[in-house]
């Protein structure tokens, strides 16, 4: 019966997400007196219910792969009786079926939060943004039950389940894909916040302060699934790299692109009441990148590990999709703009100016990675392939991000509205000290690629930078708010920093080794020590021993494996990692040369760590911002209901300390 309770569950979410979409669009049209249509007072409890049983779907789904129940065409054709219970439940989204039922689930709980506990915004916002949250679940919806339906069953129960890709039987999984799906979602419900406010011509720091912690909550959960996924990229495919610009790489990319000019956007219409068109367009353009990633992951135009369909007519329904959503919204955009009264205004020279200048350096970036992925897809369409990677990418990108990581370390120094130059003399003069001075000593010591060096001396400028806005405040006094803030910039600085010494300085070697020989990498000594086989609960494998000294010091033994997975049938390579403060020895096990000597595959990588040492930092900084606006939006609350409504936008600024709770 669960197949069949998940299905019924579906199609009951899909008439309430109707029932969503035609109540909430009643909000928008009142009674000759103004009194409000009655049919509006039915989006609010159609949201919150749909959620329960979008939700409930997806758990009978999981319940089916945890038992494995092979009468589910979708089991059977993605898992295993003898898979861990571990990759039985992450199967579950490791498939084009799963992953849309997990998305539609996470954007129907989505709803249904926004629609329970949303209090501050205008009834008739609220009736607009549920109406477009419901327009968007019921296309969704749709693509389920009518092209994707996970609970199908088979005419016969399978005897036996082909499997999960082994690539994908990894822990990185069941982090990965829900982290960004949530991050997705979280972008959904921003621009359905968006079109409402846009609907309604409420645009304003009130409807701003409600859309910012989903943009912040979509931020950090796109932040941590792409270095979640990077860090599985690089130590599960076995390439030793950690981005390689791959066409799904960048969809997961240019939502968090669209995503960081919005966060910076938000929060400056909800501390300043400017940029109104402007965060009405980012919401837009983020939801909008989010949708193309999930038309490039399903369609079937790319092939990857990380694509999960290959069907045509299912890319083909995600198209049409996307040209109602996207198309849609920018028609509306298009008609509403020009009466979205004008925010306030500000100089050049300003920490809006500046928010403004990265905020197109991003969208530059965006313009180029878009560029980059479709490119390739569209030259093929006329029967010419090419290839479009780092080359392209690297040096195209650094052209918008240099002068965004410039601006990025003086924007929190600037004041609001309008500052001068000869303010911050000294904090200028530093951050070029440093950015020069760390670019001379490093090419002191040998000729480097120039991006890497770049990127030293940014990371270097940036760190110190990150920290300046708290020079001469009593830290326990600092409010949250700009401790996440903080934070964040510290973490771009520190990711930078891996990123620069691993293009710089990295050592890598491959030779064919005897059973006792040795090479040395770096100071590193590595000898194989012997190559045996090995069985798993799902695959055998030939292990290397590999015993590693560093200066000759103790040995410590790494063992990378070559693995065969028999279902479905399948080679994988599995690296073998030895972490140091200062880097990662990496190492990879190949084939056996016809004179008995295995090839190995060696890689010292300095600092490779903080890449994704930076990207956790850079999370919880929007955990901690997200903290501190609730927090200041409590105490909002609170001065307003006493009167002192001065005060609390004092403090929304930070330019008083907030007031202890009661």
């Amino acid at each position: 019966m669960i197949a069949e309770i998940g299905l019924a569950a579906l199609w009951l979410a899909a008439a309430l997400a109707v029932l969503q979409m035609v109540s909430g669009a009643a909000a928008l049209r009142t009674g000759p007196a103004g009194e409000a249509n009655p049919l509006a007072i039915y989006a609010r409890p159609a949201a919150v219910v749909q959620a329960f049983l979008a939700v409930l779907a997806f758990l009978l789904l999981l319940r089916a792969f945890a038992i494995t129940d092979l009468s589910l065409k979708l089991v059977a054709s993605n898992s295993h009786s003898m898979k861990p219970l571990l990759y039985k439940l992450t199967g579950t989204w490791g498939n084009h079926e799963g992953s849309m039922l997990l998305w539609v689930g996470v954007l129907a709980a989505s709803g249904g939060l926004l629609a329970g506990f949303e209090k501050r915004l205008p009834e008739r916002t609220m009736g607009a943004t549920l109406a477009v949250q419901g327009f968007v679940a019921l296309g969704f919806y749709a693509f389920l039950l009518l092209a994707s339906n996970p609970f199908e069953r088979l005419p016969v129960p399978a005897a036996e389940g082909t499997g999960l890709n082994p690539l994908l039987q990894d822990i990185g999984l069941a982090i990965h894909p829900p982290t960004l799906y949530a991050g997705y979602v979280g972008l959904s419900v921003a621009f359905s916040l968006a079109m409402g406010a846009l609907l309604t011509r409420e645009v304003n720091p009130s409807f701003a302060r409600v859309m910012r912690p989903w943009v912040l909550g979509a931020w950090v959960l796109l932040t941590l699934g792409i270095t979640a996924g990077s860090y599985w990229a690089y130590y599960e495919l076995g390439w030793g790299g950690w981005w390689f610009w791959d066409p799904v790489e960048n969809a997961s990319l240019m939502p968090w692109l669209a995503a960081t000019a919005l966060m910076h956007s938000v929060s400056v219409l909800a501390a300043r009441d400017a940029l109104r068109t402007w965060t009405i367009m980012l919401g837009v353009l983020a939801f909008s990148m989010s949708m193309l990633g999930t038309f490039l992951v399903r369609s079937g135009v790319l092939t990857s590990v990380h694509a999960f369909a290959v069907d045509p007519e299912r890319g083909a329904f995600i198209l049409g999709l996307l040209g109602l959503y996207i198309g849609g919204a920018f028609t509306i955009f298009a008609l509403r703009a020009g009466a979205v009264a004008e925010g306030k205004r500000f100089a050049a020279l300003s920490r809006e100016g500046a928010l403004v200048f990265n905020n197109v350096m991003l969208s530059a970036i965006l313009a180029i990675v878009l560029l980059g992925t479709l490119y390739p897809l569209l030259t093929e369409a006329f029967d010419v392939r090419v290839s479009v990677g780092p080359p392209y990418f690297n040096p195209a990108s650094a052209i918008f991000a240099i002068p965004m990581l410039l601006v990025m370390a003086v924007g929190p120094l600037l004041r609001w509205k309008s500052d001068k130059p000869a303010r911050l003399q000294f904090e200028l003069a530093l951050i070029a000290a440093l950015v020069i001075g760390v670019i001379a000593l490093v090419s002191f010591f040998g000729r480097f690629p120039l991006l890497p060096l770049l990127g030293l001396g940014l990371a270097a400028a940036l760190a110190v930078a990150a920290l300046l806005p708290l020079k001469g405040r009593k830290l326990a006094r600092v409010p949250v708010a700009t401790w996440g803030m903080v934070l964040a910039h510290f973490g771009v600085a520190v990711s930078l920093f891996g990123m620069a010494c691993e293009g710089a300085f990295s050592e890598e070697k491959l030779a064919a080794v005897a059973v006792g020989g040795t090479e040395q990498i770096n100071d590193f000594a590595v000898m194989l020590d012997a190559v045996t086989p090995v069985a798993g609960p799902n695959w055998t494998a030939i292990e290397a021993s590999l015993a590693v000294r560093q200066d000759g010091g103790e040995p410590v033994i790494l063992t990378p494996q070559a693995r065969n997975f028999w279902s479905p049938p399948q080679s994988t390579s599995e690296s073998a990692l030895l972490t140091k403060w200062n880097g990662q020895l990496y190492a990879v096990i190949g084939n056996q040369a016809e004179d008995g000597r295995w090839q190995i595959r060696i890689w010292w990588k300095p600092f490779v760590t903080f890449i994704w040492y930076g990207g956790l930092l850079i999370g919880l900084g929007g955990i901690l911002a997200i903290a501190g606006r609730v927090k200041v939006d409590v105490t909002r609350r609170r001065a307003a209901s006493k009167g002192d409504q001065r005060r609390a936008d004092l403090e929304a600024l930070g330019a008083v300390a907030p007031q202890p709770a009661e």
